[in-house]
C-alpha cells in the first residue's frame, strides 16, 4: 500500500515502545528483609550479657531467610541487599560482642580468688534446707568471686553490710529468699557503695556460720568478709 504525502510509515507493534521505556512490575519489599534490618539494629543488645547472644542470631537467621526468598521470587520481592547487609551488621556485632564478654568473664576474676555460685550453696536432695552442702564447705575460708543482687533495705546509701541475694525477684520485688539464697556482704572499704538494682559482682572471703540478720527472718548462713565490688 502506497502512503500518503503525510501518512506516517507502518511499524510492527512491538516496535512502538522500546522495552527500556516498559513499566517496572511493581515488587514488594520481603518482610523478613525489614524484621533483620530491625533487630541488626538492636543486636548491640548482646554487649549487656550473654543472653542477649540471642538478638544477632535471630537477625542473621532473619536475614537468611530473606535472602533465600528473594532468590527464589526475584520477580515478586525485593530486599536482598536489605537483607544481606542486615545479615552481615548482626553477624559482625555478635562476633564482637561474644569477644568482649568473654574478655570481661576472664578480666572480672582477681588474682587468687575462686569462682563460687548460688548452685555451689544449695543443699543436696533430700537433706534439711538449712544444711551446707560439702561444695560449700570445700571453699570455707577462701577468696571467691560471687554474682548476685544487693536485698533493699532502709538505708540507700553508704552500705557497708549488706545481703547479697540469688535473683531480682527476691532482690527487687519483696521476695523471700531461702537462706541459702542470702549472702551476708561485709565491705573493707567503709565507704561503701549505693543500692542499685543492677547485678553486682562482689569478691572476698567465704565463711560459713549460721547468724542473725535485721533485713530478713531466718538469718543467714553463708557470708563474704573484707569483700570489695568489682
Amino acid at each position: 500500500m502506497v502512503n500518503g504525502l503525510f501518512d506516517s510509515p507502518t511499524r510492527p507493534l512491538s516496535a512502538e515502545l522500546p522495552i527500556e521505556d516498559e513499566p517496572e512490575v511493581y515488587r514488594a519489599l520481603s518482610g523478613a528483609a525489614i524484621a533483620a534490618a530491625a533487630i541488626a539494629l538492636v543486636s548491640p543488645l548482646v554487649f549487656l550479657g550473654w543472653w542477649m547472644a540471642v538478638v544477632p542470631v535471630v537477625g542473621i537467621v532473619l536475614a537468611s531467610i530473606a535472602v533465600r526468598d528473594v532468590l527464589r521470587r526475584p520477580r515478586e520481592l525485593a530486599g536482598g541487599v536489605l537483607a544481606a547487609m542486615s545479615g552481615v551488621v548482626s553477624a559482625v556485632v555478635l562476633a564482637a560482642g561474644l569477644a568482649w564478654l568473654a574478655y570481661v568473664y576472664a578480666a572480672e576474676l582477681p588474682e587468687g580468688f575462686d569462682r563460687l555460685s548460688y548452685t555451689m550453696l544449695q543443699p543436696a536432695e533430700g537433706d534439711p534446707p538449712t544444711a551446707v552442702p560439702d561444695s560449700a564447705r570445700a571453699i570455707d575460708g577462701r577468696n571467691v568471686l560471687l554474682k548476685g543482687y544487693i536485698y533493699p533495705g532502709k538505708q540507700q546509701h553508704g552500705l557497708v553490710q549488706f545481703l547479697l541475694v540469688r535473683d531480682q525477684g527476691d532482690c527487687c520485688f519483696g521476695g523471700n529468699p531461702k537462706i541459702t539464697d542470702r549472702v551476708l556482704v561485709e565491705l573493707s572499704d567503709k565507704a561503701g557503695i549505693d543500692f542499685t538494682p543492677r547485678l553486682t559482682k562482689v569478691a572476698g572471703r567465704f565463711r560459713i556460720e549460721p547468724a542473725g540478720t535485721s533485713e530478713l527472718d531466718g538469718g543467714v548462713l553463708y557470708h563474704l568478709d573484707d569483700a570489695f565490688v568489682r
